[in-house]
């Protein structure tokens, strides 16, 4: 049995005002039985050194050392490599000078008569070091038997440091931890560092975490708004509310907090405010470290948003499906974003719509020509990713869009991938609107995904296993029947790039069709609902607001989330709110309710609800239907 990794995470901040010199320096002397009274030769450092190696190194990929005790600043727990010969030489030396026998610059080295004395006046006030929670640190990849106890934890560490009975009494805390559950502290596996690393700070010399998505950001005087907060899910963030509040700008920011420079123009602070106002805060989530948040406010004599130099977290693979058409796509494998003396971003993949049709030189070949090269590839891949695709995200009024072969047509040299659809076979550049955009956002992912892999494997290294897909206006272009239908589709994309892939979907959308496809699919532990409305004061606010099932499209009308008194024409809305006040008047007017009888008329359906109610209202009053 071992210490599963939620008990050292605990045990490791139980031990936060113990100080450094009782968890290591004693310790490194007790376990080499330094004598009392007397001196022998001793290297100090050394021996400390060993035992940083052996206990407090615990990322294999680091040379610096993690110590879970006091220290000036409680975010800095790791310790230099040369730890021992420096910062805990002059703790040993001056700080517990009393505690030993030593003379200055010799090698030899011996605990005074009354070391404990010396011992208990630095421990915190009112406290003991916990035994239990010592161990637990040292014993972390002990191997236990199956019928161990906390009790025999603290037997054994005793036992093997040579704690004698007057320093357990003096200098350690008996207690053993409250409501003990064999469960919770122990189990099969022995803990590794990957799962410590979720709750510990990186060590400094780490490099930084990949397959990072966002977690969270903060806007401050700029945008629609003088303050948003957006807190992301880990897998599907929808985005709602009226034109011109900030569905568009709030995708934006995620996209330059993710990858340091702006898909188009650059967001720029109100000129009412001043430079301290002016801010973006966001938080980008990896898959082992612990996010933190990075402010990056306005630079006002460059005129720019300078990104941070150093990362602590690389974002996954990122592909931006813009309202306009345009794409953009960042590859942590493909290149680091640089800035030339300008100021003026390179290397930076956003493509036009044009682009994406038709290629740019350097970057990508387009999806005409990638589409039939990927066809014409004895392997057919990535081609037969594209195919299931964009069999997925097809509409179901047309059924799957299946690739036919490719043709040449009219006033163009190369060669035209084609659609089959149920009524014929049609090139791709005659494809409707719609049907434009869901083959190129199926490209441009698969795409993005192929060159990843590639790079990847040129440069020696793991393909990406996070994705985030931000897409702006999801239901653009689509009939009713595709609105329904494609973001489920959409989200179950990342499975056929990888099975191991994890994504991230970030998207805007004012559609209630989109909405309503959600129901089946959105997960509250994974999933969230933000809503940005208007104030009766004239403020834009976002919220999080609960994922209601409304069911029918017509209620997800009326629902909080659009705010349509009824879902009808707004003359059908105007006439029957003014049907209603007339209805609990006391002595409304014949004529009044004639003149509402007739614009109901022209605006309801002969089925419509709403009729029962009006028509035994109407009648009392003259009208004849």
């Amino acid at each position: 049995m071992f210490f599963t990794p939620n008990q050292i995470v605990k045990s490791i901040s139980a031990l936060a005002d113990v100080h450094p010199f009782h968890g290591i320096t004693f310790l490194t002397c007790k376990i080499a039985k330094l004598p009392v009274g007397e001196t022998i030769e001793f290297p100090l450092d050394s021996k400390t050194d060993s035992f940083l190696k052996q206990y407090h190194q615990i990322d294999p990929n680091s040379e610096w050392f993690f110590q879970p005790f006091k220290s000036c600043d409680k975010k800095k727990k790791w310790v230099r490599p040369n730890y021992s010969a420096s910062g805990l030489q002059t703790i040993n030396t001056q700080t517990f000078s009393k505690a030993f026998l030593h003379e200055r610059k010799s090698r030899l080295w011996g605990w005074s008569r009354n070391y404990i004395t010396e011992l208990v006046s630095r421990l915190p006030k009112n406290k003991k070091i916990p035994a239990f929670d010592l161990s637990v640190w040292i014993y972390k990849n002990k191997e236990w038997h199956s019928s161990v106890n906390a009790d025999e934890v603290i037997q054994t560490f005793f036992n093997e440091f040579y704690i004698t009975d007057c320093e357990k009494n003096s200098l350690f805390d008996l207690a053993l931890p409250s409501e003990f559950s064999f469960e919770k502290v122990f189990r099969v596996h022995e803990t590794t560092w990957e799962e410590l690393r979720h709750s510990l700070p990186s060590p400094p010399d780490a490099k930084p975490d990949q397959g990072g998505t966002l977690s969270y950001l903060e806007t401050k005087g700029i945008g629609p708004a003088d303050n948003l907060k957006l807190e992301l899910a880990k897998r599907l963030t929808l985005i709602t509310g009226d034109n011109g509040l900030g569905k568009t700008f709030l995708l934006e920011c995620a996209w330059w907090a993710l990858t340091g420079f702006w898909a188009d123009m650059q967001a720029y602070p109100k000129s009412s405010i001043n430079s301290k106002k002016a801010e973006i805060i966001f938080e980008i989530e990896g898959e082992y470290s612990i996010p933190e948040k990075t402010a990056i406010s306005f630079d006002w004599k460059t005129q720019t948003w300078k990104p941070p130099k150093n990362r602590p977290t690389i974002p996954g693979l990122i592909v931006y499906a813009r309202v306009d058409g345009s794409f953009a796509v960042w590859d942590p494998a493909k290149q680091t974003l640089k800035f030339d003396s300008f100021k003026k971003e390179v290397d930076k993949s956003v493509f036009t719509s044009s682009v994406v049709w038709d290629g740019l030189k350097g970057q990508i070949e387009g999806l005409i020509r990638d589409w039939v090269r990927w066809q014409d590839n004895p392997h057919k891949y990535p081609f037969d990713t594209l195919v299931k695709v964009l069999e997925c995200l097809s509409p179901p009024d047309l059924g799957p869009m299946k690739p036919g072969d490719p043709i040449r047509i009219p006033d163009d040299p190369r060669d035209i991938p084609t659609i089959i659809h149920s009524y014929g076979e049609t090139p791709i550049v005659y494809a409707s609107a719609g049907v434009k955009r869901i083959i190129t956002l199926a490209y441009l992912i698969v795409w993005a995904w192929s060159e990843h892999q590639i790079a990847s494997n040129q440069k020696r290294l793991k393909p990406q296993r996070r994705m985030v897909i931000l897409v702006d206006e999801m239901e653009a272009h689509l009939h009713p029947r595709w609105q329904r239908s494609v973001l489920p589709a959409l989200m179950s994309v990342g499975e056929m790039l990888d099975s191991e892939l994890e994504t991230q979907f970030i998207v805007a959308t004012h559609s209630p069709l989109v909405m309503a496809s959600a129901e089946p699919i959105f997960d509250i532990e994974r999933d969230s609902l933000v809503h940005l409305e208007l104030s009766k004061k004239g403020d834009v606010t976002l919220d999080e607001i609960d994922f209601i099932k409304y069911g029918d499209v017509s209620s997800w009308l009326t629902s909080p989330i659009f705010e349509l008194k009824h879902a009808r024409s707004s003359e059908a809305e105007k006439w029957i709110e003014q049907a209603k006040t007339l209805q609990i008047q006391k002595s409304p007017l014949p004529e009044k309710v004639k003149e509402v009888s007739m614009q109901l008329i022209k605006c309801l359906g002969a089925d419509d609800k709403f009729w029962p109610r009006w028509i035994a209202f109407a009648e009392k009053y003259g009208v004849e239907f």
